[in-house]
């Protein structure tokens, strides 16, 4: 298996859990879905208990949609919600479609 230019020694933190693990014990995520494009991209790190509790389907435009309800609701969870089921539920990618 090939490794990371940035497999390098250190501690990273898991963006699920906040616990600090050496960057060899962590998992890289790639928001975006395709961890094989390396290029000008800083990977995010998930602890091993972590990665395996996620889901490793094919996340379509999820993180689109996250950051259309984020930038129409600010800070406010409730609002984020709302807007979050609202473009869901227009999306072309639901559950139910499938």
């Amino acid at each position: 298996m090939w490794r990371s230019r940035d497999s390098g020694g250190g501690d990273v933190t898991c963006i699920a859990c906040g616990e600090s693990v050496p960057r060899s014990k962590a998992r890289e995520y790639d928001k975006h879905g395709d961890r094989w494009d390396r290029e000008d991209k800083r990977f995010e790190y998930l602890c091993k208990v972590c990665d395996r509790d996620r889901c490793h389907q094919p996340r379509g435009d999820l993180e689109a949609l996250l950051a259309d309800a984020e930038s129409q609701a600010g800070d406010d969870q409730d609002t984020f919600l709302r807007e979050y089921f609202a473009l869901a539920e227009g999306s072309d990618n639901s559950v139910e479609e499938r």
